[in-house]
């Protein structure tokens, strides 16, 4: 019997919160700087909504060009903006370099921006109907606002009906020092029952120490499951009841890794929606051979993202007839016609060949 796909309005609404803000991304000539919408928030909403999730974007959007910018992106691209607030501050500004091996270093210009001036009135207009949150990144560690969306998230964990997803995505200039950054980040991972985080965060972190010991410790303060991305070389993923998985990583031609992490939070959190592991209750009895499935979409949704430039993550095809658990394959996943850049619009297509080797 054919499985019954269900409408966007039957679907879980996954809702993302944080910094929506502008990548100034370096381009060939020296000097020469590119305007893309982007923050990590931004661009995980992004990606669940291009892989097919009802998602809902609570961002602060400032009514300037750049706020206008962003919010026209979203609005084509599907994602809900309903209880993203109207911003009096200006957008937040993150000039984007690129090393010659394509990983990205940026510099931020934050000060009275509209990302981090949240109120509990603008929190509490979180869509009721949430069934995922994410959280994470600047604005979760980022005052005066901060303390406001961890409010949000502790609230909705302590009701215990909403799957709470948390990504610190670390940037060392901003938060200063590993101690203050353990501090920020652990008080988060507390009201968690999904961490994601990359190798480089959790080195910078805590220095010296292995993966393995720094998940034990977020297990024991809370979260049910710790996946660490490993670049190249895949992931880890650590459940409070199954044990731990270590995936491998796909062979791409890397263009830049922007969004990439992103990409992989998108793809991670969609995973788990489909299958069903979106609840805490269900995600606490989840098996390995679940997770490493889970695991292996989020890789791939990562590693085509790093085939494009810009945080560009790809959409998911219809794939009638087939469980929502089936695992993805490249072929099921397209990307807009146009120049690789996020924004540039254009229908999808189908990939013409697999960038990704088996």
């Amino acid at each position: 019997m054919t499985e019954a796909v269900p409408t966007a309005a039957q679907r879980p609404c996954v809702t993302v919160i944080g910094e929506a803000l502008i990548d100034m991304v370096q381009l060939d000539a020296t000097g020469d700087y590119r305007a893309q919408p982007g923050g990590s928030p931004f661009n995980v909403a992004v990606g669940l909504t291009r892989l097919g999730h009802r998602t809902a974007l609570m961002a602060r959007l400032a009514d300037n060009t750049f706020g206008r910018m962003l919010r026209g992106h979203a609005t084509a691209e599907g994602v809900g903006l309903s209880s993203a607030p109207a911003a009096a501050e200006p957008t937040t500004l993150a000039v984007v370099s690129m090393d010659a091996d394509g990983r990205a270093s940026y510099d931020f210009y934050l000060d009275g921006t509209a990302d981090w001036q949240w109120t509990e009135a603008e929190t509490s207009l979180v869509p009721p109907d949430t069934a995922v949150l994410h959280f994470g990144s600047l604005a979760a560690w980022t005052s005066p606002g901060d303390r406001h969306i961890h409010g949000l998230a502790q609230r909705l964990h302590a009701e215990g009906g909403t799957l709470i997803s948390y990504d610190p995505n670390v940037r060392p200039a901003l938060l200063g020092d590993p101690e203050r950054g353990r501090r920020m980040v652990e008080r988060s991972v507390t009201i968690a029952h999904v961490v994601k985080a990359s190798r480089e965060d959790v080195e910078w972190l805590y220095p010296n120490e292995p993966a393995e010991k720094i998940a034990a410790r977020w297990l024991e303060l809370g979260a049910l499951l710790v996946v660490i991305t490993d670049g190249p070389d895949g992931a880890l993923a650590f459940h409070t009841g199954a044990g731990h998985v270590r995936r491998p990583g796909r062979k791409v031609t890397v263009v830049d890794t922007v969004g990439a992490g992103d990409a992989f939070t998108a793809g991670l959190l969609g995973a788990l929606t489909r299958h069903g592991l979106h609840h805490p209750r269900a995600l606490a009895v989840a098996d390995q051979g679940a997770l490493g499935t889970v695991v292996d979409d989020a890789i791939l949704v990562s590693a085509l993202t790093c085939e494009r430039l810009g945080a560009d993550p790809p959409a998911a095809m219809p794939r009638p007839g087939l469980p929502a658990q089936t695992p993805l394959r490249a072929t099921d996943l397209t990307f807009a016609e146009g120049t690789g850049q996020a924004g540039t619009g254009g229908s999808p297509r189908p990939l013409e060949r697999s960038p990704i080797k088996p």
